[in-house]
C-alpha cells in the first residue's frame, strides 16, 4: 500500500453531524483496539455519545478519498492552565503525517498560544509525536490497581459519622457543593457543575448505591464521598472481566484529619468485592503524594499512567504555539 504524506482535508466542528459522530466512534473503538486504551478520556467520549461538547473544538483529518484518519478534541475553557487536546489516528493511517497535522491545526486554533496534549498509556509513538513538536513531559496520572480476593483492611467510620447511598434527585447540589471544595485545586475534579453529574447519571454504568456518601450524624451535614464504578459489565464490542473503580473520594475541608478518606476508601471496596468483582482500579495525580501514600497502604499499585505534555513557551516555530495523542 503507498503511503500518503498527509491528508489534504482538516474540518473543525463545533457540533459533529450523526454520521461524522460514528465514523469518529468508529475510528476511537480501532485505536481502543490495537492499543490496548482509550485515546481519549471518559469527559470526550461522555460528550460524544450525548451529541457533542458545545464548548469544544472536533477536528477531523480525511484523506483524499474522503476517510476519516484522525480525530481530535479541542477544549479551549481552561483560561488558567490554557487549551487542552487529545487525539487520535486511525491505526491503518498512522505514519503518514496524520498525527503531526493534526498538532499543527491543534496549536493554530488555541486561543492564547498554549496549548496541552493528553497521551492515555505508555505509547513510544505519542511520545514521540509529543518531542517532535517541543512537548515536555508536565504531569503524569496514575492509574493504580488491587486484588479484591485478598484481605481488606479495617476501615471504620469515625465517630458520630453515618454512612449511607446516593439518592438521585434529592443528593445532587449537596454533593457538587462539597466536590468543589474538595477539589478547589484539581484540574479535572474541580468546578462541576449540576450537569456534569446530572450527565454521569444517565450513563449505563451509573450505580447510586455503589455512590457512598458519608454525613454528620446530628445535622446530616455532607462530609464526603465515594463514589464508585464499574467496567466491563456490558456485552458490547469492549466488553472485558468486570473491573471496579475507585472513581472519586472527597472529603469537604471541614472534615479533613479525622480518617474519613482511609474509611469511606475500604467502604466501597468492600461494596465493589460484594459485587463479585475481583480487581478494582483507581486514577490519582502522581505529584499527590499523600494520596499515592494512603492507596499504597491499601493495597494498591501502579499499573499504568497518563501523561500530559506541555510546549515551553517560548520554544520554536514549528512547536508554535487535556487528555490524549495516539499517532
Amino acid at each position: 500500500m503507498t503511503a500518503q504524506s498527509t491528508p489534504e482535508q482538516i474540518s473543525d466542528h463545533d457540533e459533529l453531524d450523526p454520521g461524522q459522530l460514528n465514523e469518529v466512534l468508529a475510528l476511537i473503538d480501532a485505536a481502543t483496539d490495537v492499543d490496548g486504551v482509550s485515546p481519549v478520556s471518559e469527559h470526550v467520549l461522555l460528550h460524544l455519545r450525548r451529541g457533542g461538547d458545545g464548548e469544544a473544538d472536533n477536528v477531523l483529518a480525511r484523506t483524499t478519498d474522503g476517510t476519516l484518519s484522525g480525530y481530535a478534541h479541542l477544549d479551549l475553557t481552561d483560561p488558567v492552565g490554557g487549551s487542552s487536546a487529545e487525539l487520535a489516528v486511525h491505526p491503518e493511517h498512522r505514519g503518514r503525517g496524520v498525527g503531526g497535522e493534526l498538532v499543527r491545526t491543534l496549536q493554530a486554533r488555541s486561543s492564547d498560544g498554549r496549548l496541552r496534549l493528553w497521551a492515555h498509556g505508555q505509547l513510544p509513538g505519542a511520545r514521540a509525536l509529543a518531542e517532535r513538536f517541543g512537548y515536555r513531559q508536565a504531569r503524569v496520572l496514575w492509574q493504580m490497581r488491587r486484588s479484591l480476593l485478598s484481605g481488606l483492611p479495617a476501615g471504620p467510620l469515625p465517630e458520630g459519622v453515618n454512612l449511607r447511598s446516593f439518592v438521585v434527585g434529592q443528593d445532587e447540589q449537596a454533593w457538587t457543593d462539597v466536590n468543589n471544595r474538595a477539589f478547589a485545586d484539581h484540574p479535572d475534579q474541580g468546578g462541576w457543575s449540576l450537569s456534569q453529574i446530572q450527565m454521569r447519571e444517565q450513563e449505563a454504568w451509573f450505580d447510586p448505591h455503589g455512590f457512598l456518601l458519608a454525613e454528620d450524624a446530628e445535622d446530616g451535614r455532607l462530609l464526603g464521598f465515594h463514589w464508585t464504578k464499574v467496567h466491563g459489565r456490558d456485552s458490547g464490542a469492549h466488553a472485558h472481566e468486570p473491573i471496579g473503580e475507585v472513581y472519586a473520594v472527597g472529603i469537604d475541608p471541614s472534615a479533613q484529619g479525622r480518617g474519613l478518606g482511609p474509611a469511606l476508601t475500604v467502604a466501597g471496596l468492600r461494596y465493589l468485592r460484594g459485587l463479585g468483582l475481583s480487581q478494582v482500579m483507581l486514577y490519582v495525580d502522581e505529584a499527590n503524594t499523600n494520596a499515592v501514600r494512603v492507596y499504597e497502604r491499601l493495597g494498591f499499585t501502579r499499573w499504568d499512567v497518563d501523561v500530559s505534555y506541555r510546549r515551553p513557551v517560548g520554544d520554536g516555530d514549528e512547536a508554535r504555539r487535556s487528555p490524549g495523542v495516539h499517532p
